[in-house]
């Protein structure tokens, strides 16, 4: 025995059914798609969300509701996590940079300062904005509250 005679065992391998190749192959006329209808027709492809006639969901269902394209998204971080930074790694001026390097923020983030915590020392801060509190509560420390244009 070598692997030029090798076959499969009698009866394990099974002939693939050839679709729509004549009566005589057993599955010709309709080629196995029944009778009419959507569903036997070449290049059928059914909808997304499709009842069979029926009104879909996403058509019942009212509509509501709008998104604003022109809104910002502000990610918000708080005071409490500056002092945090601050004090571990003896950090005074905080930018985009730093709260990315630190990973506050990711890298493209409009940067809100919040006014959850207090602030033991005087930072000098760049966002995008301030909430009134932290914008306070920095420039009572003595720090600088800088804006950025986004």
């Amino acid at each position: 025995m070598d692997l030029s005679n090798l076959k499969p065992a009698d009866g394990s391998v099974k002939r693939r059914k050839r679709i729509a190749r004549g009566e005589g192959a057993g599955s010709g006329d309709t080629a196995t798609r029944g009778h009419k209808g959507a569903k036997s027709r070449s290049g059928y492809k059914r909808r997304a969300g499709f009842e069979g006639g029926q009104m879909p969901l996403y058509r019942r269902v009212p509509k509501y509701g709008f998104k604003n394209i022109n809104r910002k998204e502000y990610v918000g971080v708080n005071l409490d996590m500056l002092q945090k930074i601050s004090e571990n790694k003896n950090i005074t001026e905080f930018s985009p940079q730093v709260l990315h390097e630190n990973g506050l923020v990711s890298k493209n983030d409009l940067i809100k300062i919040l006014g959850r915590g207090e602030l033991k020392s005087a930072l000098n801060i760049s966002a995008h904005a301030f909430s009134a509190s932290a914008k306070k509560e920095i420039e009572d420390k003595g720090g600088v509250a800088t804006k950025i244009n986004s």
